[in-house]
């Protein structure tokens, strides 16, 4: 009989080695190596025999003609920030990962999921992290109680499949993928084999009965998704609820998506009552702004088909060691690093012996590279003490010579920082062919350069 033998399996990519290495060996990771005992492949296939659930019998096959996929094999959830990222609504035997950082509210916005879906489904929600008194206290602070919502704090698979076999819900909920574990493989819960076979073992069942599976994932140090890469690659949907514990806003971003584009964002505010919907988000991302300081300005980004308006804040002072300090928050470091160099080469402003701290207001992330000017202009308001005019804003991209370049949009862009009163807007020449009728008392200021933004804006 064979023996089941110890292998290291690296957490970010599966690679398997004999021997432990600090340093992966395929995908460079570094403490990414894990202990795992591998079992003799004929005696792990015997194991699986034994789980609980039976899933043998004809497989039906059918044309693709003949497969009937309408809006009515979605499920709305009543929470449009949620629905609006899914795609429109939850698609019948998908499996969903929501991920983020401990404390964000990924427990919380499960749980209010379950109140509006139990009006029509049966939801099943399976906790591996709290007994079952302390998810009823969690929920009755939520307002969520429904006959319909089954409760189970259970960590084996083989009991959640016989559970789902027994009950039959619609909808099903595992937090968080990293307790369940199979007894019959040799190693601790939330190890990559365990993961990657409980993973394949529930998405199978959720595949065979067509019911939605939501499966929570924890997050390493490093932010990634703790547990084998090659779980992102097997669920349907990838979501990750991103922000500060310590910020009100969360935002709920699809990172893969099968079902509809991964561009779109959800955004929610976190209350005594847990996440509530924040339908207009610029105006909540820019209330409070301070007038007449300098260091501020607007930027409008592009969130899938939604414009939102955020306020990009500078700072630059003398530094107090040899070394200037660069900080960075919900901008890309090295972007701010590009953007500061090509300040200095091409318009003559001097950041060698000074600190630049730049934050995004709200706990927003600014990845489209529209953001560039608006934290351009904000650097040098600070740099030289001049505040940016109250209804200014400003959006393009820089390129290395210093050159704005257009972006896309522009036209939705303008409409929503003028529903919300900015009147003037700094915007690249090239984009003025996009724009279509606007408001008269709209003043538009088309540069073609860095040098030309700033003179219209500091001098005009």
């Amino acid at each position: 009989m064979a023996k089941p033998k110890t292998v290291y399996v690296c957490s970010q990519c599966g690679n398997e080695t004999a021997k432990w290495y600090g340093k992966c060996p395929d995908c460079g990771a570094w403490n990414s190596m894990e202990e795992t005992v591998r079992q003799p492949e004929i005696e792990v296939a015997k194991k699986h025999s034994q789980v609980h659930t039976d899933y043998s019998g004809a497989i039906e096959v059918v044309t693709i003609q003949d497969i009937v996929a309408d809006e009515e094999s979605r499920h709305k959830t009543s929470i449009k920030e949620l629905d609006r990222v899914m795609g429109g609504g939850i698609v019948r035997g998908s499996v969903t990962l929501l991920s983020g950082d401990p404390g964000i509210g990924k427990s919380t916005l499960l749980l209010q999921m379950c109140q509006p879906l139990c009006q029509s489904l049966r939801v099943l929600y399976v906790s591996g992290e709290e007994s079952a008194k302390q998810i009823k206290l969690r929920a009755r602070r939520l307002g969520v109680d429904s006959p319909n919502l089954l409760v189970a704090a259970v960590t084996q698979v083989g009991a959640i499949l016989g559970i789902i076999e027994k009950h039959n819900p619609d909808v099903v909920m595992i937090d968080s993928i990293q307790t369940i574990y199979l007894p019959t493989l040799n190693s601790s819960a939330g190890t990559v084999t365990q993961i990657r076979e409980c993973t394949q073992l529930l998405m199978t069942c959720a595949k065979s009965r067509e019911f939605p599976l939501f499966l929570v994932g924890h997050v390493n140090k490093d932010g990634a998704i703790a547990g084998p890469k090659v779980m992102e690659h097997m669920v349907d949907t990838v979501l990750y609820f991103e922000g500060e514990r310590h910020l009100a806003f969360r935002i709920l971003r699809a990172v893969k998506n099968r079902f509809g584009s991964t561009n779109e964002i959800g955004v929610f505010k976190m209350g005594t009552m847990g996440l509530e919907e924040v339908g207009n988000p610029s105006f909540e991302m820019i209330s409070g702004r301070p007038q007449d300081v300098s260091g501020s300005c607007i930027a409008c980004v592009m969130e899938g088909s939604r414009p939102i308006l955020a306020e990009v804040q500078a700072l630059v002072c003398k530094s107090g060691f040899g070394t200037p300090r660069r900080m960075s928050t919900g901008f890309d470091f090295g972007r701010s690093a590009l953007i500061i160099a090509v300040l200095e080469k091409r318009c003559g402003y001097f950041f060698g012996n000074l600190d630049a701290y730049i934050n995004v207001v709200g706990g927003l992330r600014l990845d489209e590279p529209a953001a560039d000017l608006p934290v351009a202009m904000a650097l040098i308001s600070n740099l030289i003490d001049k505040p940016i005019p109250y209804d200014f804003a400003a959006f393009g991209e820089i390129g290395l010579t210093g050159e704005l370049r257009s972006v896309s949009h522009v036209d939705l862009r303008v409409n929503e920082a003028y529903r919300l009163g900015f009147r003037r807007f700094v915007i690249p020449r090239t984009a003025m062919g996009q724009l279509g009728e606007l408001p008269s008392d709209i003043r538009l200021i088309p540069a073609s350069n860095l040098r030309s933004a700033f003179s219209s804006v500091f001098e005009g």
